[in-house]
């Protein structure tokens, strides 16, 4: 069984931005407050102890339990809700969109990241409390992006009109995407038990934001996991002044735009819009645009001035919704949050935001990478051993791993550096011939150089051509396993969805517990998880 790491750094999945963050690069570090290292929670436990208000722990359980209501919890999430009001306490915090059925694996890594983190503080800081928390995106409104899931190769989508906050969205129709699931599983391992997860999760429940609390919090039940919906009118009370700062004031605009030139050497996640608001009302969520001295609800013919805005925002402060670039601030006064976990792309608009929480004064939380991981069939991994592939060289590009293995199979040494070292060593008596005459025999000689090495490393080429048809069978198998590893050339986490693998093991729940034993979330490796 391989047993060499391959750091997020060296996998070749990760972008320029978080490669360099992850490396601590000096020109980053006025992006973030502290680094998600063990011994930085202390440092970020006393600040946000100073800068979030008491009374707002009471508005946050009250909030929670009347979300809760009607829904069977376990005892490790009850009392991790009442914790919430005690000075002590402390959120660690992921967030994800609704997408069906989870969506894509990484859900669940993130959520396992994100209560391993909660864990491993207690350990470290035993008179502190730390509850892991799951923010629901309830009020985007792309569709599109989450109303599907894949099952081994099959694509189930959800087939309806949508429009405005997906939480508050009817499970009407999801009947369909069950009775097709249903035919396409099967008989096979906890087939029964995915089914009815589904059922209970969709067609039991109203509306989205209700199914995909029953879905995570039945996953992740004797966890303490909490989960919030951030489109409540009590918890909107709180982001009031804030809001209207927003309004009048355009402050994240100005604040982000004040950072992006520190990220100039790599692409931009996010652009601050001049109000990162938008409007709610029913199936409506459309941005607030300020022009000619009123403010309008893009696409529709609602308009308000400064004053009517400001009155509509203190009687009903649920109907304004921030977007991508205020969501997090939103998120960080409501909670008493610590370190926010999530992917590369979310870690990157994150990094653009400090300027403006320094502005609001609210506590910047720490950044962390979620864990990243790869499951492996006891199969494959038996394959991977009979090939004699590392974990480094699966994460290789094709290309790259087609040249080493070819390299490596083959009786002889396929590189002529010492050959190219032996010429350039003759070229020198050459060069010394040439400065003692006409400077045009030094240009022929420097010519004839170049096409001699030029010539060795063309026939290194066709010598590695060779040796790799000689070799191609093998090279074919390496592909075939690599190729159902990281499906369409990506990461397995990114599109394949836990039911797929759920299917092929004997107990679901010794599953997910496998998937929660093993993640470490202050490391910075690939986990290999053998099913």
């Amino acid at each position: 069984m391989p047993n060499d790491c391959v750091t997020y750094q060296n996998s070749g999945y990760f972008s320029k931005l978080i490669v360099d963050y992850l490396d601590e690069k000096s020109e980053l570090q006025s992006l973030y407050n502290r680094f998600p290292k063990i011994e930085n929670f202390l440092d970020q436990i006393e600040e946000k102890s100073k800068n979030f208000p008491f009374e707002n722990r009471e508005i946050l359980v009250s909030a929670l339990e009347k979300q809760y209501e009607n829904f069977e919890i376990s005892k490790s999430t009850s009392q991790n809700i009442q914790l919430l009001k005690l000075s002590n306490s402390y959120t660690i915090t992921t967030g994800h969109q609704l997408n069906l059925f989870t969506g894509p694996l990484y859900f669940l890594y993130k959520i396992a990241s994100t209560i391993n983190l909660c864990k491993e503080l207690k350990q470290k800081y035993p008179t502190q409390n730390f509850v892991p928390i799951y923010w629901m995106a309830t009020e985007d409104h792309d569709f599109n992006e989450i109303n599907y899931f894949n099952f081994k190769d099959k694509k189930f989508r959800w087939n309806r009109e949508s429009k405005g906050p997906v939480g508050r969205l009817s499970t009407e129709g999801l009947d369909l995407v069950y009775e097709a699931f249903s035919k396409e599983i099967g008989l096979g391992n906890n087939a029964k038990y995915l089914l009815d997860l589904f059922k209970k999760s969709y067609l039991k429940h109203q509306n989205l934001a209700s199914a995909t609390r029953f879905l995570a919090n039945e996953l992740f039940k004797n966890e303490g996991l909490v989960i919030i919906d951030g489109d409540a009118k009590e918890l909107k009370k709180l982001f009031v002044p804030y809001v209207k700062r927003e309004l009048v004031e355009q402050t994240s605009f100005h604040k982000v735009n004040e950072i992006l030139p520190k990220l100039e050497a790599y692409n931009i996640q996010v652009n601050p819009r001049e109000i990162n608001l938008f409007y709610i009302q029913n199936e409506l969520r459309e941005r607030i645009i300020f022009e000619n001295g009123n403010y309008t609800i893009n696409n529709t013919t609602l308009k308000f001035s400064e004053k009517e805005l400001l009155i509509e925002l203190e009687n009903n402060p649920e109907n304004f919704s921030p977007n991508v670039i205020l969501r997090p601030l939103y998120q960080e006064i409501i909670l008493p949050n610590l370190c926010y976990i999530g992917g590369g792309g979310e870690i990157a608009y994150w990094l653009e935001l400090k300027s403006n929480f320094e502005a609001n004064n609210i506590t910047f939380p720490m950044l962390l990478v979620r864990n990243s991981v790869l499951l492996v069939t006891e199969k494959q991994a038996l394959k991977l051993d009979k090939l004699e592939l590392s974990w480094n060289e699966i994460f290789m590009s094709q290309k790259s791993l087609s040249d080493k293995k070819t390299k490596d199979f083959s009786a002889f040494t396929i590189d002529f550096s010492e050959q190219k070292a032996i010429l350039q060593k003759q070229f020198e008596a050459l060069h010394q011939i040439a400065l003692q005459t006409d400077k045009s025999f030094t240009g022929a000689v420097k010519a004839q150089e170049k096409k001699q090495i030029q010539g060795l490393e063309n026939l290194e080429k066709r010598l590695l051509k060779a040796e790799r048809k000689n070799h191609a069978s093998k090279l074919e198998r390496i592909f075939e396993i690599q190729n159902e590893l990281f499906p369409n050339k990506s990461l397995q986490e990114r599109t394949q969805n836990f039911s797929t693998f759920a299917s092929e093991v004997d107990d679901f729940e010794s599953f997910i517990l496998k998937i929660q034993f093993k993640l470490n979330p202050l490391t910075q490796n690939f986990t290999q998880i053998i099913l």
